[in-house]
């Protein structure tokens, strides 16, 4: 029994060694790499954290500690990623205000050697949106919305 556990060892895949981090990404998460102040698709965004006890209308599984929200538009219906650069809990809620958080349909890591920690995935359809992330451990957070082609 040591001995198969010791061969499978062996055999496992080594963690990519990163020369680059943040290049050669994906035509849809090129954004990444230019963030600014306002979130779009493809586009990213750094932005500062407050606590999750100044926002209004927090969706009910907000977590504690650093927090974000920020509205953004989508025009075409389809699957979006939302990425993230850091650990946190991310809910996308339809409208300008109240309402429920969407759930997610796919939940991932970003690519190999880039500084996207996760993407979280939402069917969306038309119009407008607010972005939470809670639970957030830094001062700020990069964030951006991806379109799955």
């Amino acid at each position: 029994m040591l001995l198969a556990a010791l061969l499978l060892l062996q055999t496992a895949p080594a963690a990519p060694q990163c020369t680059a981090i943040d290049t050669g990404l994906a035509a849809n998460l090129s954004g990444w790499t230019a963030p600014g102040g306002e979130l779009g698709v493809n586009k990213a965004a750094r932005l500062q954290a407050g606590e999750v006890s100044k926002f209004r209308d927090v969706p009910a599984g907000a977590k504690p500690g650093g927090a974000v929200m920020i509205g953004f538009k989508v025009e075409t219906a389809g699957r979006y990623g939302i990425a993230l650069d850091q650990r946190g809990w991310i809910d996308v809620v339809p409208g300008a205000s109240g309402g429920e958080a969407l759930k997610s349909v796919a939940h991932g890591h970003g690519p190999a050697c880039s500084t996207i920690r996760k993407i979280v995935r939402f069917d969306l359809q038309p119009g407008l949106y607010r972005l939470y992330l809670t639970g957030l451990d830094l001062p700020d957070a990069k964030v951006m919305l991806v379109a799955d082609d």
